[in-house]
């Protein structure tokens, strides 16, 4: 896997190259190896400040180009705040901002990873590495031709300078596995959707197989078998057969019962014979992104060679308006045997969810299962973009969700199931329907997909508005954020790892 930029670590006191990065406070006060580093440029530092009116507020920047007295070609002051009770998310920003520093071409970077009160800690320091893997990353792959000073891209070798050279080597190289998932995970959001189509999707799962990750493909053929009438249906108006995709890691201990990841793969969503306006539809070339992040969290977590039974299943369909195409009106069966009236075409993704989640419920009989969908516009109506919705009928597993969106920065807002929402999607020709009308749209998508858990402990996502075309940040300038690798891989190592 190929990196716009080279992370290595060196000694506090190594000589920097290239462009530098201090770290301050929001009282302007350096840390004593950054004050011995800079010298006579700590004065530089505080007239450029009073200049700029940089107040070291988190996250801002102060650039000082030839800074005189310094072995450096530039000189760039990252802001901390109050420096006290960082946040791993905060040590990510600072990673992404200084890398939003690096110019095209090929350069060198040093990062002094110190705060006013001494070296920052392997984990503080990983987590800027983290940050600056995030930021560079880009898919340009279908550009042939480049604006000036693009031609060549932005290389970079960037070290920094830490208190435990060898520890944080060490902490990267694991988490370093679970931001390869990210890049995975954003690779295939972005990719159009004449590249990544159900086929083309499971091949790629399949090169899981090089890390030790069993991997099974289910063909047409072998769903019909198995009734996945559900899944099949979305398909049916497809050129493109659809796939279903079971992957297993086995880190635990053997015959431990696994956790399991279910993601969405509607590799494009044309809504079906319930079209969709022309307006943007080229977006749903991302419908996939819960799939592409089952593939990313299980790369990270086989190549981190995680403590923990998992299986990652993904359901792979193209929604077209086909002569052969579902209608609205049609009854279609479930793997579980459950009936589905067809009332709009368009809410295709959790028929799909529902024979996968059916069919890991009984075959893997996991300690909880999470599946994750770019589901329903209705969540961007509630939640925006800064929030995935998560639905759940276990608390511990929602507490433990919340929790672990805190920490990772991908955060999730539990939203309400109930009796009241579950009867909107009664029909009156089959055991449901698979919509529930307008309102609370993305609260009966939910409660549809809970039909078919089994009584599992379960966790949805809708991640709708967080998987695809979410606002820039300081770690992600790409249309397809990766959300949900992080999330889910910190759930793991935080609740469910053998220790």
């Amino acid at each position: 896997m190929s990196d716009a930029i080279k992370v290595g670590f060196v000694p506090l006191s190594a000589a920097p190259r290239g462009i530098l990065v201090v770290f301050c406070d929001d009282d302007l006060k350096l840390g004593p190896a950054t004050a011995k580093a800079l010298g006579g440029a700590v004065d530089l530092v505080k007239r450029a400040a009073a200049a700029a009116a940089f107040k070291g507020k988190s996250g801002a920047a102060l650039d000082i180009l030839a800074p005189e007295g310094v072995k450096a070609t530039r000189l760039i002051v990252i802001g901390a705040g109050k420096a006290t009770g960082l946040k791993a998310n905060d040590l990510l920003k600072f990673g992404g901002v200084a890398a939003s520093k690096l110019p095209s071409g090929t350069s060198a970077m040093t990062i002094m990873a110190e705060l006013p009160g001494g070296a920052m800690t392997s984990e503080q320091a990983v987590a800027i590495a983290s940050g600056l893997r995030l930021r560079t990353y880009k898919f340009d792959r279908y550009k042939t031709k480049k604006k000036e000073g693009e031609e060549g891209g932005t290389r970079a070798d960037v070290s920094l300078a830490v208190g435990d050279a060898g520890a944080a080597k060490k902490a990267f190289a694991s988490a370093g596995h679970v931001i390869d998932g990210v890049v995975i995970a954003r690779d295939l959001v972005n990719e159009p959707p004449n590249v990544l189509f159900p086929e083309e999707f499971a091949r790629r799962a399949g090169q899981l197989r090089k890390l030790g990750v069993k991997v099974e493909v289910l063909d047409v053929k072998a769903m019909q078998k198995l009734g996945m009438g559900a899944l099949l249906g979305v398909g049916q108006g497809s050129a493109r057969p659809s796939r279903t995709v079971i992957m297993r890691w086995d880190g635990g201990k053997k015959g431990e019962a696994p956790v399991a990841f279910v993601g969405k793969g509607v590799c494009f969503d044309t809504g079906g014979i319930s079209i969709k306006p022309a307006g943007s539809m080229e977006d749903m070339k991302g419908d996939m992104g819960g799939a592409a992040c089952v593939v990313g969290l299980m790369h990270a977590l086989a190549a981190r060679k995680a403590k923990v039974n998992v299986v990652g299943a993904i359901g792979l369909v193209e929604n077209m308006p086909d002569g052969n195409a579902q209608r609205p009106g049609d009854i279609v069966t479930s793997m579980s045997g459950q009936t589905i009236e067809i009332i709009n075409t368009d809410a295709e993704g959790r028929l799909v969810l529902a024979d996968v989640l059916w069919y890991v419920a009984r075959k893997a009989k996991p300690k909880f299962m999470v599946d994750l969908a770019t589901l329903t516009g209705a969540i961007m109506v509630a939640l925006g973009t800064e929030h995935a919705g998560m639905f759940s009928n276990n608390d511990e597993l929602a507490d433990r969700l919340l929790v672990a969106g805190v920490e990772s920065g991908e955060k999730v807002w539990r939203m309400p199931l109930g009796p009241e929402y579950d009867k909107l999607i009664d029909s009156q020709f089959a055991d449901m329907k698979n919509t529930g009308g307008r309102h609370g749209g993305s609260i009966t998508a939910a409660q549809f997909l809970q039909r078919f858990v089994d009584g599992t402990p379960w966790a949805h996502l809708d991640i709708a508005g967080t998987a695809m075309g979410a606002p820039k940040t300081d770690i992600n300038q790409s249309w397809g954020s990766g959300y949900g690798v992080r999330l889910l891989d910190r759930l793991v190592s935080d609740h469910y790892e053998r220790k």
